[in-house]
């Protein structure tokens, strides 16, 4: 018993076995793990992680890598070919705020953490909550690491179309679970120019409107 919790103790959210993450990878015969510890798991999981590394010239190295595992999550980009309109969220993000962001206040595509969901029923159910729409077909691009450097989370990411007619809602979120959240009906030209000239800082919501720009609905 080490007494920690995440580890043998369950922590808040009554996990325990936190510190086995990472320990039966196998797939990278140039990286062996060798120890895994649990620094914080009060809800999102911080571990440092001891690994020996054989480099490009043969030789093993003794490694430790932090990690912030805050779970895999997805995100989706609603759209209208017709009014050529996006549909996108607007709400505070303390991080941001904390760093730079002059009012913590980002335009982005919905989004969430999977919650023990597959993606595709997690941006459905975050599509209804946060924009009050009622999602049909959607398109799945490749899943991608937005700071692998440091964070584990792999985001799905989706994009779908929609009309006036599949709201549902006002959206907005769950106030139960804290979330106060704005609904923006943009032209594609207007959020496009947004994530131009730095209006829209939220990586996940860039790439999407340049997929949609380049390759997706609103390419010429």
């Amino acid at each position: 018993m080490t007494g920690v919790l995440g580890v043998d103790l369950p922590d808040a959210r009554g996990r325990t076995g936190l510190d086995l993450v990472g320990r039966d990878l196998t797939g990278n015969p140039d990286v062996v793990v060798r120890d895994v510890e649990v620094l914080s798991s009060s809800w999102y999981v911080n571990r440092r992680t001891t690994l020996e590394r054989r480099g490009r010239d043969g030789t093993w190295r003794t490694e430790q890598r932090e990690t912030h595992d805050r779970g895999n999550g997805a995100t989706v980009l609603l759209y209208d070919t017709a009014r050529r309109t996006v549909l996108l969220t607007r709400q505070f993000r303390f991080p941001a705020y904390v760093n730079g962001s002059p009012d913590g206040m980002l335009v982005e595509t919905a989004a969430g953490l999977l919650d023990e969901q597959d993606a595709e029923a997690a941006v459905r159910r975050e599509a209804e909550e946060e924009l009050g729409v009622a999602v049909g077909a959607l398109t799945r691009l490749p899943d991608l690491f937005m700071s692998p450097g440091s964070v584990t989370e792999r985001l799905a990411f989706f994009a779908g179309p929609y009309t006036p007619a599949d709201r549902v809602s006002a959206g907005g979120g769950l106030a139960e679970e804290g979330e106060d959240i704005e609904v923006l009906e943009l032209s594609v030209d207007e959020a496009l120019a947004m994530a131009g000239d730095g209006r829209i800082a939220d990586a996940k919501t860039v790439l999407l409107l340049q997929w949609a720009a380049l390759y997706g609905p609103f390419r010429s």
